[in-house]
């Protein structure tokens, strides 16, 4: 009987990256959405396939693959605990980016807080009540 070879110590993975490939962010307003990631973080909007469906530039520069966390599941909004993954977008000015979230309709929830010597993270709600985080590496 044939057996496909296992990797050693991870028994489910095929030997090629499993890095992330993509992301979505669900919207109950997509015009909305899109003109707050637009305004608040410079992204792109390509009209792909369906209605309101968009693929989403968020930059050009070729980047590592997405570092991950895993973590206990967590409340970040009264009677919200969070489901899925948690994204965390890299920005130059936190407190620039703190003011452009609220000032294009999202809100904060978390204050933000230091992680000494490695990064600042704040959280928020966008306009379509989804949470994500922000976070500018630490100053040398």
């Amino acid at each position: 009987m044939y057996r496909k070879p296992r990797c050693a110590g991870l028994p489910y993975t095929a030997a090629m990256p499993n890095n992330i490939g993509r992301f979505a962010i669900n919207a109950d307003d997509v015009p909305r959405a899109r003109n707050f990631y637009q305004k608040v973080f410079g992204w792109t909007f390509e009209p792909w396939g369906p209605p309101n469906f968009y693929l989403i530039e968020t930059g050009t520069e070729q980047v590592r693959a997405v570092g991950g966390l895993l973590q206990e599941r967590r409340e970040l909004v009264p009677d919200g605990r969070m489901i899925g993954f948690e994204c965390t977008i890299g920005v130059q000015d936190i407190d620039e980016t703190i003011r452009a979230i609220e000032s294009n309709g999202g809100k904060m929830i978390m204050e933000k807080f230091l992680i000494p010597n490695v990064v600042t993270v704040a959280y928020f709600q966008d306009t379509e009540g989804n949470v994500a985080a922000i976070s500018e590496p630490a100053k040398e």
